[in-house]
């Protein structure tokens, strides 16, 4: 009797098997000499090879090493949370919640000289990135005990303070949702609980120069999907929940939070947030990856497309405009410019089932112009998101665009690197992996200065 494999443990979805260390990694084309550091990339790669769904799995970072115009190597582990190595469950028998138990499964970033691997369900997992320890796991950060909810995969470092602004969500009972700050150093400021009526799925947020905004989007936590057998994620679609954008003030953390009502749907991803002035006063401006609705429920699966909210802080009054009817996910742009107004922005434009005419490709879009730019790897060859890294100080000017490509002849992966200022060309360096990298989530260019 064959098995098929579900979709997310099949084809580049599926897990590899072992942890490799390779050095000297052959190029086509040629490194930008000004690259040294680390392209980490974290995502979900089960152990056993099974999980209910693709967020599930226990996470993976794969890295390669860039030195003065070589690829110096190239490593993938596990991150070995204490679910990884001892089995251990967000909630034991009793009910009690284990913060550090989670697959530390969705982002890699750093902040106040700690790398962190980051899932939303619980404590970020510090990782140790001394030369000849590469990639090994330090343990659970709870930010000296002070942190008592997990962590948002999607934290904001401010480029003018250094200040890293995250929240916590979910839990069985009120509250549903907790801001945090930390400071430079990495010491954590502010916890404030947000009174929010219910637990609903919040992925992401937003950051400006003066506030910070939080989408309680119609996604709600379902108690019989939690305890069904086999899995699966426990969340569903409900817009009589309706939908609201959360405006809170950077120099206010325990003040009011301004609601504004939008149309119901859902975002995984923001892709940036800024202030504007006008005639009638201040306006907050967002981007956004939106999908019309959540999952299949809805009678179609849906896919998200760029957006971009509006909210006149004068008036209370939201202006909600589509900008591309292109399917995109994994919205990045010059980390320099969270929360300031930034021209470009980058995303993944994935295939549609139905649409074989169509690849997957890198988008760029000029938010000044409306003009975009695109990359098409090639048939077979799929783009993961693309993480920017500078080719100097000027936040917003020249830089390259990381990501992993998976080519399906060859079931193998590269590193490829793109000049961000001219999407369209060849790349300039190809980085062969000695084997494929799966799908998975979110990355940065960890620069070693």
């Amino acid at each position: 009797m064959t098995t098929t494999a579900p979709a997310h443990l099949a084809g580049n979805f599926a897990p590899v098997t072992e942890e490799l260390t390779s050095y000297d990694l052959p190029v086509t084309g040629a490194v930008p000499p000004e690259l040294t550091g680390w392209y980490l990339r974290n995502g979900p790669n089960p152990r056993d090879a099974a999980s209910g769904h693709w967020f599930f799995g226990d996470g993976m970072i794969h890295g390669v090493r860039l030195e003065a115009g070589r690829a110096t190597s190239y490593r993938n582990r596990w991150v070995r949370t204490s679910t990884f190595t001892d089995g251990a469950r967000i909630y034991d028998e009793r009910g009690t919640r284990d913060l550090a138990a989670g697959a530390a499964n969705t982002h890699v970033v750093r902040h106040a000289g700690r790398t962190l691997a980051l899932v939303e369900s619980s404590y970020p997992y510090e990782l140790d990135d001394r030369r000849g320890h590469e990639l090994e796991t330090v343990g659970p950060h709870d930010f000296g005990g002070r942190l008592t909810t997990p962590m948002t995969a999607h934290p904001k470092t401010c480029p003018a303070t250094g200040e890293l602004h995250f929240f916590g969500y979910g839990g069985l009972a009120a509250p549903y949702l907790t801001y945090h700050r930390a400071d430079a150093d990495g010491e954590l400021a502010v916890s404030r609980p947000i009174d929010v009526p219910a637990h609903t799925m919040m992925h992401d947020f937003h950051l400006t120069r003066s506030h910070v905004v939080f989408m309680d989007l119609p996604v709600l936590f379902d108690f019989d999907r939690a305890v069904r057998p086999g899995g699966g994620m426990p969340y569903a679609w409900d817009p009589g929940y309706g939908a609201r954008l959360g405006v809170l003030r950077r120099d206010d953390p325990y003040g009011e939070v301004r609601w504004f009502a939008i149309d119901p749907c859902y975002v995984f991803h923001s892709l940036n947030a800024h202030e504007e002035q006008h005639p009638g006063g201040e306006r907050i401006v967002l981007y956004v990856a939106r999908y019309p609705h959540y999952g299949s429920e809805a009678g179609e699966r849906a896919h998200a497309t760029l957006w971009r909210w509006t909210l006149d802080l004068a008036t209370g009054a939201v202006a909600e405009e589509q900008l591309d009817d292109q399917p995109c996910e994994f919205p990045r742009i010059d980390d320099r410019l969270a929360g300031l107004a930034s021209r470009y922005g980058h995303v993944t434009s994935a295939a549609l089932p139905g649409r074989p005419q169509e690849r997957a490709a890198l988008l760029r879009y000029d938010l000044h112009t409306g003009s975009v730019a695109r990359h098409d790897f090639g048939p077979g060859r799929t783009p993961a998101e693309a993480a920017f890294a500078p080719a100097d100080d000027r936040p917003g000017g020249p830089g390259w665009l990381l990501t992993y490509v998976h080519d399906a002849a060859t079931d193998r992966s590269d590193l490829v690197i793109l000049d961000a200022n001219d999407l369209a060309a060849a790349p300039v360096a190809t980085v062969h992996l000695p084997q494929r990298v799966p799908y998975g989530f979110h990355g940065n260019w960890l620069a070693d200065r």
